[in-house]
């Protein structure tokens, strides 16, 4: 006996079997999080704005020329429109607007610094260079303690060294070059609680006493004291600085000293310049192993001996300078040198050399004694 379905049980079965295969709709995606609403603008006005403000009528006040009216903008009350002026957020508190540097590089400005100049606390950078400032750097700027940068270098500036700024905690950059700065550079500024990256201090009337206790104390990577009066002598702990010194220049400081052996530990030193002194003895062979050494002057002393041939195969050295001295004998590596300079030696058949009668003067002087501190020893005279 057939079993008969009715048509309308059969067309409900149909549907329940398509069904699953129909395409479903996708599901709805989840709501997007809202947009977190933007932060507003920091405001232009604030109490540290106010204080630069202040800081910035009284330092125009004090400026007598200007001839490319770079301050001619210093008006108002919105200092971070002045030309020059840099502002950020600061530091201790991103939700205020405060003056973090000034640039006025090159600018002919002529003037004085006003000690309201203190009231910039939160400067990290200041550029003063190429302007025409005298006087002294206020010490008001002791208050300046996220300054990063100072470069106040070709000014009119004199007085002693500011000793407030070796007790700026951020400092490590320091220029203080072509100025009239005097008296004594005190050991602190080479002292590791400075801590400075780079300090150039040359073309000034400072005096400064080498020795193991003030230069080698110094963390700097770029030394530079050229053309100021420098008394002692290269002590042996200069290669203490290994690990971070890269540029040292003291061409034309007076010194009157031996180059110790231990400057050839200096391994990271690409420029080397020590001459226009009273150097004696003879070039160390150990600056054979500075193997980042790019540029070594020794010229215009009184160096002796001959140049040794491993500073001549140095793998980066460019440019050797050992002009003015009494060297007798060079090897011939040294002339694949790119740029060399052996002028006025007493190296036989070679060209632009001393006279032999100088030549012959020299040799007949008792040769220097190198102490262990680096200094010349005194000659004894023979009973």
């Amino acid at each position: 006996m057939q079993l008969m379905i009715p048509k309308q049980t059969r067309a409900l079965f149909l549907c329940l079997l398509i069904l699953p295969c129909l395409p479903q709709p996708l599901p709805s995606p989840s709501p997007s999080p809202a947009p977190a609403p933007p932060s507003p603008p920091l405001s232009p006005f604030n109490e540290r704005l106010e204080a630069a403000y202040v800081a910035f009528q009284a330092w125009k006040h004090a400026i007598t020329e200007d001839p490319k009216n770079l301050t001619a903008d210093w008006c108002g009350p919105l200092v971070c429109n002045y030309t020059g002026v840099y502002c950020a957020a600061a530091p201790d508190d991103p939700h205020t607007l405060t003056v973090a540097g000034v640039d006025l590089n090159h600018g002919d400005i002529a003037g004085c610094l006003p000690d309201h100049l203190g009231l910039l606390a939160d400067l990290a950078l200041l550029h003063l260079n190429s302007n025409r400032f005298h006087g002294t750097l206020p010490p008001s700027m002791h208050h300046m303690r996220l300054l990063f940068e100072l470069d106040v270098s070709n000014n009119l500036l004199s007085g002693e060294f500011p000793s407030f700024l070796t007790s700026l905690p951020n400092l490590k950059f320091l220029d203080l070059r072509f100025n009239n700065f005097s008296g004594d550079l005190p050991s602190a500024v080479f002292g590791r609680g400075l801590s400075l990256d780079a300090l150039f201090a040359n073309d000034n009337k400072f005096k400064f006493s080498l020795s193991a206790a003030s230069l080698t104390n110094s963390t700097a990577s770029v030394i530079v004291l050229a053309n100021t009066r420098l008394a002692g002598c290269i002590p042996a702990s200069i290669g203490d600085m290994a690990e971070t010194l890269v540029e040292l220049i003291l061409l034309n400081t007076s010194i009157a000293s031996c180059i110790p052996p231990e400057i050839g530990r200096l391994r990271k030193l690409r420029v080397l310049d020590l001459s226009h002194n009273q150097l004696a003895g003879e070039l160390p062979e150990t600056i054979g192993d500075m193997e980042s050494l790019e540029v070594l002057n020794v010229g215009y002393n009184e160096l002796a001996g001959e140049v040794p041939e491993a500073i001549c195969e140095l793998p980066r050295l460019r440019n050797l300078t050992v002009a003015g001295n009494f060297f007798c004998d060079e090897p011939v590596s040294c002339l694949h040198v790119p740029l060399r300079d052996d002028r006025m030696n007493c190296i036989p058949d070679w060209p632009h050399q001393r006279s032999p009668e100088e030549c012959i003067a020299f040799a007949h002087r008792p040769p220097a004694h190198c102490a262990a501190d680096g200094c010349i020893a005194a000659h004894l005279s023979t009973p």
